[in-house]
């Protein structure tokens, strides 16, 4: 069975559009539809538009982590949450799909340089009492024998775990609708009607929404349709390539990272495995127009990082995309339903000469299938959580960067809360539209 949610997928939700809600979700991503399920539980008329598929991108082809070890000091308060959130789903849903499965995540090093962070981060998870060690070699060894390598230490939080990003986010949307939230595919959100400089709706390609509130969770997309708004919104993208094995030895490792192989157990019996070590990004106009506030991350993450000349046709960006439309026009959201990126071949090959090497174990085991997908990234490689500095009525929720899957209900718990006035309980001083243009100085979290 694929794990890929692709155009060709048939379509699950094809809610009629009502003419006016209180809120619209522009994407049904894993942030957007979660934050659709808290509202509706509070009785909120919302409306999810997604262009594609529920969860078609980066949202069902993540690595499926739903890790609070290595997060960002900001959002580490927001991911335990998310973490205590992942554990009920299940159950308070109905659904299996949303099944969390406490695996540990484990972090490995061969360098000083390594273990520093290592030991500067614990410092952060002492300060929110979560429960993380650093291990010794020896320790590696020990507790995980099918891991082969030459480690100088990890890191290991007990209490991470893991889901199944293509059947999850699917799920929780079923759950949403449950609840009583209107979702629709194949529906891109054109452009936003705003008079006397307020929201009073969107323009869909099934025709107008009132409404005053609206949700941009659109991921990779979100810039674009920010620009086209008239609203500066700083992101790129990346590509990243993964792929999964077929049928496995049981649980011969937790979730973990290491030098050229990360793994993570699946619902199937394989394992999703990629390098973890490669994000490529194709050079767009967003590239230079946005190159000094990135100029940091790049540097942080260089070696990690490839360049390539020109985004392919249909990529967020790329050069022949166009910049501006109307609400009466076809937009490039439509003209790309779901983006389904090649794989980097180079990387998938890694894969096969990595796996066997760092656990003996998988020996044997093929791959069954690769994929790639596009990660949208801020600056500072943390999320947008709040309403736009420039357009009151507009809520940004994007630029998760890779941390997607994970903190997705907590965030979307946190975004219900900011959009119906209630007091959210974290500190979202850093997740501010406003921090790009505000001559704050720009400080890079994990990548």
């Amino acid at each position: 069975m694929s794990s890929m949610i692709t155009d060709r997928s048939p379509v699950q939700f094809d809610d009629p559009i009502a003419r006016e809600t209180d809120v619209v979700v522009i994407g049904g991503g894993v942030a957007g539809i979660a934050t659709a399920y808290f509202l509706a539980k509070r009785g909120i008329a919302v409306t999810v538009c997604e262009k594609g598929r529920i969860a078609g991108e980066q949202s069902s082809r993540n690595w499926g982590w739903i890790r609070q070890q290595g997060r960002d000091w900001a959002e580490l308060p927001i991911m335990m949450e998310s973490n205590r959130i992942w554990r009920g789903l299940a159950e308070e849903t109905g659904e299996a799909g949303l099944k969390f499965t406490e695996s540990g995540c484990l972090h490995l090093t061969d360098t000083e340089a390594g273990l520093r962070k290592y030991e500067d981060w614990l410092e952060i998870a002492r300060q929110h009492q979560l429960r993380t060690v650093i291990l010794t070699p020896a320790e590696i060894a020990e507790r995980f024998p099918a891991i082969k390598g030459n480690f100088l230490g990890g890191m290991y939080t007990e209490s991470d775990g893991r889901g199944e990003p293509f059947e999850a986010v699917p799920a929780l949307a079923r759950a949403a609708r449950r609840a009583g939230a209107v979702i629709r595919e194949n529906c891109a959100v054109r452009t936003l009607d705003v008079e006397g400089g307020r929201i009073t709706g969107v323009d869909t390609e099934a025709g107008r929404i009132a409404c005053a509130q609206v949700i941009l969770a659109g991921g990779a997309w979100s810039t674009h349709f920010a620009r086209n708004a008239g609203i500066s919104l700083p992101q790129l993208a990346v590509r990243s390539t993964v792929a999964r094995t077929e049928a496995a030895p049981d649980d011969v490792a937790p979730c973990f990272w290491s030098p050229g192989l990360a793994m993570r157990r699946r619902s199937n019996g394989g394992y999703t495995v990629t390098t973890g070590d490669l994000a490529e990004h194709y050079l767009s106009p967003a590239s230079f127009r946005y190159a000094t506030k990135f100029r940091k991350l790049l540097k942080a993450s260089a070696k990690d990082v490839r360049l390539h000349m020109g985004a392919p046709k249909g990529y967020p960006g790329a050069w022949g995309m166009r910049r501006r439309w109307s609400g009466h026009d076809t937009s490039p959201f439509e003209e790309m339903r779901v983006l389904n990126p090649e794989p980097n071949s180079d990387v998938v090959t890694r894969i096969r000469k990595n796996l066997p090497e760092r656990v003996p174990a998988m020996k044997g085991v093929a791959l069954a299938e690769s994929w790639a997908g596009m990660i949208d990234v801020s600056p500072d490689a943390v999320p947008y959580v709040g309403e736009s500095h420039e357009q009151p009525g507009l809520y940004i929720l994007t630029g998760l960067s890779g941390h997607g899957f994970g903190i997705g209900p907590g965030v979307g718990r946190v975004m219900a809360d900011i959009v119906t006035g209630r007091t959210v309980g974290h500190d979202l001083s850093r997740f501010r539209t406003s921090r790009f243009a505000d001559g704050t100085p720009i400080l890079p979290g994990p990548y």
